[in-house]
C-alpha cells in the first residue's frame, strides 16, 4: 500500500488493505489529518463509522481482527505515514521563478546513421533534414557554453548520440578532451555518455570508453528475430549476429556496471518479457526495453488494445525477476527500478528530466532543442552556441511543465515516480507539453506497481530469511 506523499510504502494484510479507503474518507470528514494524535473517544467513534461501513460490504471479519486491524491504521496515521496531505503544490510558483542552470547537453554528433531501424524518431539519424556530423568548433562551443550557464553546478552530463556517435568518433575524443581541459579551471566535472548501435565498436573504442565515459547506452532488441526485424542494416541485412558479441565484451569490460543494453519492444514481440530474459541470458546485468512511440498507421505501432496484454506481460516479467532474484541471478530493469528510501528531490519529481531548461539538444551545426526528440521541429529552436538560448519563450513554457500543471497528473498515484512524464510524447500525442500520452501513463502507472511489487517481494524474503 503506497501513500502517495509520503513515499511510505506499508506491507499489510488484506483486512488493513480494505479498511483503510474507509478508514481515510471517515478521517476527511471528522477533519482529521495526518500527523494529528487521535484521542481514544474519536477512534472510537472512528471505528464503529467504519465497522458499520465495512459489514455492508463484507461482514465475515471478526470484530477483534477489525480491532486490531484499525489500531494499525490509526498508528500509521498519526505518525504521518499514511493519508498524508500534498503540501509540494505551494512550491511551484518559487519552483517556476528559479533561476535556469543548465546542467546536461545531449550532442548530436552524428546525423548519420550505419542501421536503418524502422521505429526510429531520428529517420536513419537525418531527424527531418539532412544527413552531418558535427564538427569540433561547434562541440567545443556547446561546451563552452555549457560551463558558462552551469552557475555553481560542479558535475555537468554530455551525452554523445545520434544517428550514430561512432561515425563521428575523431569528434568524440576530442570533446571529451576538451571538456577534461576545462574541468580544474572552472571547478567542474564531466560525466559523458555513450548511446551507440555497436556496429563500430571496437576495442579501442571501448578502451577509451572505460575510461573517459561515465555510462554506455548499447542498443539491442532482444531475441535474434525480434533484433533483425526492427534494426537492420540499410540493405536488410540483420545487424544482431554482429552486434552481440561485442555487447557482452563491452558489458564485461565495465564489470556490469554503468551501462545498459536498450531495447524497444513493439505491436510485434508483445511478449517482450522473452527478450529481456533473452538479454539476461546473454549475461547482461543491466536492461532496459521500453514500448515504442510510433504514429498509430504503422505497423509496428502500439494499439489501444495492446495495452491490456503489455499491462500483463509487465506482471509476468516482475513474477520472472522475482524468481530470478531467489536463485542469485537478478539484474537491474530499467522501468522497475525505484528508491524507496531516497530517490530525486521533490524539484525533480515534479518537473521529470529538466528539458528545455536543464537539459537541450545541440544539433551538428549549432541550434539548441529543448531535448533530442524535438530535434527537427523547428517551431522549438531556442537558439544555437553563437547567439546562446534567444527563444526564452520556450524555455519559460518548460520551466512551468509541471505534474500540478497537467489536469490529469494532480491524482495519479506514480505522479511523483514519473514526474508528469515525457512532454515529447505529451506534445506529439495532444499537441501540448502540457498534456500528457495516455497510454504511456497506463504503462507507467503499471510499471510503478510491479517495481514496488518486487520490492516488498524482496523485503518478505528478507524477512523470512533473518527470521
Amino acid at each position: 500500500m503506497l501513500d502517495v506523499n509520503s513515499g511510505c510504502v506499508h506491507i499489510v494484510d488484506e483486512l488493513v488493505y480494505a479498511l483503510s479507503p474507509i478508514v481515510e474518507k471517515q478521517l476527511k470528514k471528522a477533519g482529521i489529518k495526518s500527523g494529528t494524535v487521535i484521542s481514544e473517544q474519536i477512534k472510537n467513534e472512528l471505528t464503529q463509522a467504519v465497522i458499520k461501513e465495512y459489514q455492508t460490504i463484507e461482514s465475515n471479519a471478526e470484530k477483534a481482527l477489525i480491532l486490531e486491524a484499525m489500531q494499525e491504521i490509526f498508528e500509521l496515521c498519526e505518525a504521518d505515514m499514511l493519508f498524508t496531505e500534498d503540501v509540494y503544490e505551494s512550491y511551484i510558483d518559487g519552483f517556476k521563478s528559479r533561476e535556469t542552470v543548465v546542467k546536461a547537453l545531449c550532442l548530436h554528433i552524428a546525423h548519420d546513421c550505419n542501421l536503418a531501424c524502422k521505429y526510429c524518431f531520428a529517420e536513419e539519424g537525418e531527424y527531418h533534414g539532412r544527413r552531418a556530423l558535427m564538427s569540433y568548433e561547434v562541440g567545443k562551443k556547446a561546451l563552452d557554453f555549457l560551463v558558462a550557464n552551469s552557475g555553481n553546478r560542479v558535475n555537468l552530463e554530455v551525452d554523445f548520440f545520434g544517428g550514430e556517435p561512432l561515425m563521428n568518433w575523431q569528434v568524440v575524443k576530442d570533446l571529451v578532451a576538451y571538456g577534461r581541459s576545462m574541468e580544474e579551471t572552472h571547478h567542474k566535472k564531466f560525466r559523458f555518455t555513450l548511446t551507440t548501435n555497436g556496429v563500430l565498436l571496437n576495442d579501442d573504442i571501448q578502451e577509451f570508453a572505460n575510461r573517459e565515459m561515465s555510462n554506455l547506452v548499447l542498443s539491442i532488441d532482444g531475441r535474434k528475430e525480434v533484433h533483425d526485424r526492427m534494426r537492420p542494416y540499410r540493405g536488410g541485412q540483420g545487424s544482431y549476429e554482429h552486434i552481440v558479441p561485442k555487447f557482452i565484451k563491452a558489458a564485461e569490460s565495465r564489470d556490469q556496471m554503468d551501462y545498459y543494453v536498450r531495447g524497444t519492444f513493439t505491436h510485434n514481440n508483445l511478449d517482450f518479457a522473452e527478450d529481456v530474459m533473452h538479454l539476461a541470458e546473454l549475461g547482461f546485468k543491466q536492461i532496459s526495453v521500453e514500448p515504442v512511440v510510433a504514429e498509430e498507421t504503422e505497423s509496428y505501432a502500439l494499439r489501444p488494445e495492446d495495452i491490456p496484454v503489455i499491462m500483463n506481460e509487465y506482471d509476468r516479467l516482475a513474477k520472472m525477476i522475482i524468481e530470478k532474484n531467489k536463485k542469485g541471478e537478478g539484474f537491474n530493469f530499467f522501468h522497475f527500478m525505484i528508491d524507496l528510501s531516497g530517490g530525486p528531490c521533490v524539484a525533480k519529481r515534479l518537473s521529470g528530466c529538466g528539458s528545455g531548461t536543464e537539459y537541450l539538444a545541440v544539433t551538428p551545426w549549432g541550434d539548441f532543442y529543448p531535448c533530442h526528440q524535438f530535434v527537427g521541429k523547428e517551431e522549438f529552436i531556442m537558439g544555437n552556441v553563437d547567439t546562446g538560448i534567444v527563444n526564452t519563450a520556450i524555455r519559460e513554457e518548460f520551466k512551468a511543465c509541471n505534474v500540478y500543471a497537467k489536469e490529469e497528473c494532480k491524482n495519479c498515484f506514480a505522479k511523483f515516480y514519473c514526474s508528469g512524464g515525457c512532454a515529447a510524447n505529451a506534445y506529439n500525442y495532444k499537441g501540448s507539453i502540457n498534456g500528457v500520452y495516455d497510454p504511456g501513463c497506463e504503462l507507467q502507472r503499471k510499471r510503478v506497481e510491479c517495481a514496488i511489487m518486487i520490492k516488498a517481494a524482496m523485503a518478505e524474503d528478507e524477512k523470512e530469511n533473518e527470521e
